[in-house]
C-alpha cells in the first residue's frame, strides 16, 4: 500500500487493529480485508474474502472539452460514476483550458470509483486535438455528439437507431463546436448527432444528461 493511502486509513479514518476495509484494484474484483499490523509508519492489511467478482463495464468512451478546474473535476467524477470505460480530454477551437493535470484527473477518477464502488476504473487518455482524433478514429466505434441542430429532435429516437457496438460520447466546450468542427463531424458515417432538448445546458450538465441517455438507450442501463 502506498504512503498516501496508508496515511488516509491510519490518520484520517483512524483505523485500528482488526478493523475492516474493502479493497479493489480495477482488475480482480472487490475484497474484504482486516487491519493486521499498525504503526506510525506502516499499515498492513490481510485479505479475508472476496465480496464481489470483477464487473465488466459497458464499452462507452467519454470524450470532453476540458473546463475550468472545479467543473473539470465534476465532469470527470460523473463520467466515472456513470460507467465510462475510457475518459479522453479533447481540445476544440473553443476549449476553455488546455492545461490538463493528469494526476489530478486520475485522482478524481479513483476517488469517484472508491465512493461509488465502481470496480471497473476507467482509463484516462492524454488530451488530443479534435481534428487529429477524428482523423485517426476507428469507425467501428460510433461517436455520439450533442448538437442543438440535430436532424432528429428526440434523442431517444436518434440513439435507438444506433446498432449495437462500441460507442464514444463527445461533449463540446461552453461555446459549442466551431462550424468547421461540426462540418467535419457530420461528414463522418460513424457519427450520430443528438439533441438535449430546448434548454441551454452548461457543458458539465450536458455531459451528465447525455451520458445518462446513452446508458439508458444503448448502454448497461437497458432492460430489454
Amino acid at each position: 500500500m502506498d504512503k498516501g493511502r496508508a496515511h488516509y486509513l491510519r490518520d484520517v479514518m483512524r483505523l485500528r487493529i482488526d478493523d475492516t476495509v474493502i479493497l479493489f484494484n480495477g482488475r480482480d474484483g472487490e475484497w474484504l480485508a482486516k487491519v493486521s499490523n499498525l504503526s506510525r509508519r506502516f499499515l498492513d492489511l490481510t485479505v479475508t474474502e472476496q465480496t464481489r467478482v470483477q464487473s465488466i463495464s459497458g464499452d462507452i468512451w467519454f470524450l470532453f472539452a476540458p473546463l475550468k478546474r472545479g467543473r473539470l473535476d465534476y465532469i470527470v467524477q460523473k463520467a466515472t460514476e456513470l460507467g465510462a470505460a475510457f475518459i479522453q480530454p479533447v481540445q476544440t477551437r473553443y476549449t476553455n483550458s488546455t492545461k490538463i493535470k493528469a494526476d489530478r484527473l486520475q485522482a478524481n477518477i479513483v476517488e469517484a470509483s472508491e465512493q461509488c464502488g465502481v470496480l471497473s476504473v476507467p482509463e484516462l487518455g492524454e488530451i488530443e486535438k479534435l481534428s487529429s482524433l477524428l482523423d485517426g478514429w476507428d469507425p467501428a466505434r460510433r461517436i455520439i455528439f450533442c448538437d442543438e441542430n440535430a436532424a432528429i429532435s428526440d434523442p431517444v429516437s436518434a440513439l435507438s437507431n444506433i446498432p449495437p457496438g462500441p460507442l464514444a460520447l463527445l461533449i463540446g466546450p461552453e461555446g459549442g463546436f466551431a462550424d468547421e468542427e461540426r462540418d467535419q463531424l457530420m461528414k463522418l458515417d460513424f457519427v450520430t448527432a443528438i439533441s438535449l432538448g430546448p434548454r441551454i445546458l452548461r457543458a458539465d450538465t450536458a455531459g451528465v444528461a447525455a451520458m445518462s441517455l446513452v446508458q439508458a438507450v444503448c448502454g448497461d442501463w437497458r432492460t430489454d
